[in-house]
C-alpha cells in the first residue's frame, strides 16, 4: 500500500508478538492517529476550512502529530509548547510550516500545563478564527482509532482480548476498547497511570523521580470515560524504566517509558488470565528517553519478579507499582 502522506504511514501500528499471548502495538508516533482523525472530521464536517489555524498546547508528541495532520489537510498550525519541545522537534515544526511558542520554564508539571492552557486562551481571544483542538477535553480525538481497532480485530486470533495502555486523554485506550467491543469482541480494558495523576484519584501520591508524561496528568482531562476501564495500574519511573529496557532486551522493540510500563502490566495480566490475548500499546520510540531511561541499563533490575501491590482503594496506593481491582474502580474515580 502506498500512503498519500507521511502522516498516514506513521499512524499505522505494527503488531508484534513479544511473548506468547502478549502482543505489542508499536507506533512511531501514536498521537498522529488522534490528530489525523480529529482534523479529518473537522474538515469534512465544515467546522474548519483549508487555511484555518488550528491551535493547541503540547509537551511534544501532540505538537508533532498536529503539525503533520495540518500539513496533510492544508491547515495552519500553532503550538503552545513546554520547554520539553527539543531542537529536533522544533526544526521539524518549522519546516512543516507550524509555528511554536514556548512558555517559561517550570519544574512543576501542573504549572507548566496551566501556563500553556492560559496562553491558548489568550490567543483565542485575540484570534477568534483560530480553532482550539482541545486534545485534553474533546472526544473528537477518539475517531482516529477506529482503523487501529479494525487492524487488531483482523490480525489477532479470535477470542477474548485484554487491552493495556496509558489512560492519558482516554483517546487511545478508551477508543480502541470501544470500537472492538462494538465489533463484538470480548475486551477487558486495563489502564495505566503514573503516581500523581488526578484522573483516577492518585493526586495525593507522587513519584520522586518523574511523572511519566502522556499517560496521566496533574490536571483534569475531560475526555476520559472512566466507565470503559476494568482495572487500573499505577507505576513509578524505576519500574517503567526496567520495563522499557526489558522490552528492548527481549523483543528488540525500542520504545518509551509508558511502553515499558505497559509491557510490565501486560505480562502481569497475561499471567493472571492465560486464556486471554493481551495487547499493549507502545505509543512512541525510545529516542527521547535515551538519557533518562536507557543510559545505565546494566544496573537496572530484570523484569522477572516485578509485581504490583493489589490495593482496595486509592488511599492505599503505594510506589513503585499498585493495581486496583474492578470492584473498587468506581471508588477510585469518585
Amino acid at each position: 500500500m502506498i500512503h498519500p502522506h507521511c502522516a498516514d504511514a506513521i499512524a499505522d501500528p505494527d503488531p508484534i508478538q513479544v511473548e506468547p499471548g502478549v502482543v505489542c502495538l508499536r507506533f512511531e508516533v501514536m498521537k498522529v492517529r488522534s490528530a489525523l482523525g480529529a482534523v479529518r472530521h473537522l474538515v469534512e464536517s465544515g467546522l474548519v476550512r483549508r487555511g484555518d489555524t488550528l491551535v493547541d498546547s503540547s509537551s511534544g508528541l501532540y505538537a508533532h502529530a498536529l503539525a503533520l495532520a495540518c500539513h496533510r489537510y492544508g491547515m495552519r498550525c500553532h503550538i503552545v509548547g513546554s520547554t520539553t519541545v527539543d531542537r529536533t522537534l522544533r526544526l521539524q515544526l518549522e519546516i512543516l510550516g507550524a509555528t511554536l511558542e514556548q512558555v517559561r520554564p517550570s519544574a512543576d508539571l501542573k504549572l507548566d500545563q496551566n501556563l500553556r492552557v492560559h496562553r491558548v486562551g489568550e490567543l483565542l481571544l485575540r484570534n477568534p478564527r483560530y480553532h482550539w483542538m482541545r486534545q485534553y477535553h474533546d472526544g473528537v480525538h477518539y475517531l482516529g482509532y477506529r482503523g487501529v481497532a479494525e487492524t487488531v480485530d483482523a490480525d489477532l486470533p479470535s477470542g477474548p482480548l485484554t487491552i493495556v495502555g496509558g489512560v492519558g486523554t482516554g483517546a487511545s485506550t478508551g477508543a480502541l476498547a470501544t470500537y472492538l467491543r462494538r465489533a463484538g469482541r470480548d475486551v477487558e480494558l486495563v489502564g495505566l497511570q503514573p503516581f500523581g495523576s488526578v484522573t483516577f484519584g492518585a493526586e495525593h501520591t507522587a513519584d520522586p523521580d518523574m511523572i511519566i508524561a502522556g499517560i496521566g496528568s496533574s490536571i483534569e482531562f475531560r475526555n476520559v470515560r472512566h466507565d470503559l476501564y476494568d482495572r487500573m495500574h499505577w507505576m513509578a519511573f524505576p519500574y517503567a524504566r526496567a520495563g522499557a529496557i526489558g522490552l528492548l532486551r527481549r523483543s528488540g522493540v525500542f520504545a518509551g517509558l509508558s511502553s515499558g510500563a505497559a509491557y510490565l502490566v501486560a505480562r502481569h495480566e497475561r499471567a493472571l488470565h492465560p486464556g486471554r490475548t493481551v495487547v499493549f500499546l507502545a505509543p512512541d520510540t525510545g529516542h527521547r528517553y535515551v538519557d533518562a531511561a536507557y543510559v545505565g541499563h546494566e544496573d537496572v533490575p530484570a523484569v522477572d519478579g516485578l509485581a504490583p501491590r493489589v490495593v482496595g482503594g486509592v488511599d492505599e496506593l503505594e510506589l513503585p507499582w499498585s493495581t486496583l481491582p474492578l470492584e473498587q474502580l468506581a471508588r477510585a474515580a469518585s
